[in-house]
């Protein structure tokens, strides 16, 4: 299977950590690219750029739950672990949307899709996720897309 560009930018990521000792980093880079490896076999070929993205927000979703759960639970050292383990994936994000941007295509979506009330975010959804491209959660666009569809 062939590097992608995000394969070559882990690889001299975890090059830097190991030389600067930074084992969060290393971990979770090396985590990272065992989940893409996974992803891969699973598929049964390469990934898609966005087929990465959704592997590496599916990881975020899991660190993120973890800090509320820890932090629930009152692990103040966990919390710190897994909030600096979602920092280093963040790098391999793309930058997250502005609510203005957020509440844009919401609106966009709802032009194109014909939506006119809270019954309609099952057609809704689709188009929002396309066109947010792993820049907005999922939780985020429903909670816009619901607002939008209440006032309307």
């Amino acid at each position: 299977m062939s590097e992608t560009p995000l394969d070559t930018q882990m690889l001299d990521d975890l090059k830097t950590a190991m030389k600067a000792g930074d084992t969060t980093a290393r971990d979770t880079i090396r985590y990272t690219m065992s989940s893409l490896k996974n992803a891969r076999i699973d598929k049964g070929g390469t990934l898609s750029a966005q087929e990465e993205i959704a592997v590496l927000q599916r990881d975020a979703k899991r660190r993120q739950e973890s800090i509320d759960q820890f932090r629930a639970a009152g692990r103040i050292d966990l919390v710190d672990k897994e909030e600096a383990e979602l920092a280093v994936l963040k790098r391999y994000l793309p930058a997250a949307m502005s609510d203005d941007e957020v509440t844009q295509i919401v609106l966009e979506a709802i032009a194109e899709t014909r939506a006119s009330g809270p019954r309609d975010l099952g057609k809704l959804m689709p188009v929002l996720v396309a066109k947010a491209a792993g820049r907005a959660d999922g939780k985020r666009l429903s909670e816009a897309a619901r607002a939008a569809l209440s006032s309307s």
